[in-house]
């Protein structure tokens, strides 16, 4: 399979258009644009009766009590774990491309519902958890949500924006399902899969 994601190209930076957070001088960070990119691709299988769409940054600190702290950083070996940026499912077979804004277009505080959507089945992403604290913003984030790495982290962060075809027409998920969740009904079902990685940070020391 191919993927071609546009505006992205492999192991390049992010463009701010795609992003939930950019960088800002006054306050470190602003709400970005938050589209998501045009995810375009080809040559899936024969046998391919559905794709599942995954974008994830894997350079997430596993300990968040140094997260946009002032006077402090998110050191560089602190152990990563994996955040969800976009869960798609079932998404037709005869589909082989998302246009850009069809999944997100702009930062909806306390998020866009999960369920079915404009393009098959919105999964939960990890922005559920991480903007749970906060009162303006707690609530569940379907599809779509950007790049907003830590600005104090040391490390620049990749996101994998990733398309699976699958030898099945649906994974069975319901309800507000998360990546992990996404992960394991997968399992033996994946024809090929294509990748697409960008980088993102709002660290102004790395920019």
């Amino acid at each position: 399979m191919k993927l071609t994601v546009k505006g992205i190209t492999d192991g390049q930076p992010v463009p701010e258009t795609f992003a939930f957070g950019v960088y800002s001088e006054e306050d470190h960070m602003s709400f970005g644009p938050n589209r998501n990119p045009e995810l375009e691709w080809s040559d899936a299988p024969e046998g391919t009766k559905s794709f599942v769409v995954i974008m994830f940054d894997p350079d997430v600190p596993s300990k968040a009590d140094d997260v946009n702290q002032e006077g402090k950083v998110v050191p560089r070996d602190l152990p990563r774990v994996d955040f969800f940026h976009w869960l798609l499912v079932d998404v037709p077979p005869d589909m082989t491309r998302i246009p850009e804004g069809a999944d997100s277009d702009g930062v909806i505080p306390k998020g866009k519902p999960p369920g079915s959507g404009p393009i098959g089945v919105r999964g939960v992403n990890t922005f559920t958890h991480f903007l749970a604290g906060n009162p303006d913003m707690a609530g569940t984030y379907g599809g779509y949500d950007g790049p907003c790495p830590p600005w104090n982290d040391e490390l620049v962060h990749h996101y994998h924006y990733e398309v699976h075809a699958l030898d099945v027409e649906s994974l069975g998920l319901t309800g507000e399902f998360e990546g992990d969740a996404v992960r394991e009904a997968m399992k033996d079902h994946v024809l090929a899969s294509a990748r697409v990685t960008g980088t993102y940070t709002l660290n102004p020391d790395l920019r």
